[in-house]
């Protein structure tokens, strides 16, 4: 894992992505933005270990991870716009499965801390992430739902 810089092919990426959170602004990303690293992971590498308590948020900036349920068992996949770890944010809770980098991986990934500070600054915000957060978690299980 390395770090580097917020670039502006960053934001355009994370606002214009099919399962982007929606109802961000560039204002809102800009401040998450300003909080938050760009993280690089290589193929295979884990990026969130299940039963484990993960301290960021990442969206997907470039390339794909699978979610996987125990070792080599995919469950789904993550590429370019999607975020993985919002389920043990919003639970507040260890992950219940881990990520693995399919590919090299670029994220940017924000600290829960920074971005539970960030709502209490700009309740407004909060209220935009969460409804974002909440239909993309609607459209992912319609879609497993239609799977079936």
């Amino acid at each position: 894992m390395s770090a580097t810089l917020i670039r502006s092919e960053h934001f355009r990426v994370l606002q214009t992505a099919r399962n982007r959170l929606e109802y961000l602004t560039s204002n809102d990303w800009a401040l998450v933005a300003d909080k938050s690293q760009v993280l690089t992971f290589n193929k295979e590498e884990v990026v969130i270990q299940a039963g484990m308590r993960p301290r960021h948020l990442f969206f997907i900036l470039s390339g794909k991870a699978r979610i996987e349920a125990a070792p080599h068992v995919k469950l789904a996949e993550v590429s370019v716009g999607d975020i993985c770890g919002e389920m043990s944010f919003l639970e507040d809770s260890v992950a219940s499965a881990r990520v693995v980098a399919e590919t090299d991986v670029e994220t940017l990934a924000i600290e829960w801390i920074a971005l539970q500070e960030l709502f209490e600054l700009y309740p407004h915000l909060g209220s935009r992430f969460f409804r974002s957060l909440a239909l993309n978690l609607s459209r992912r299980l319609r879609k497993q739902l239609n799977r079936n």
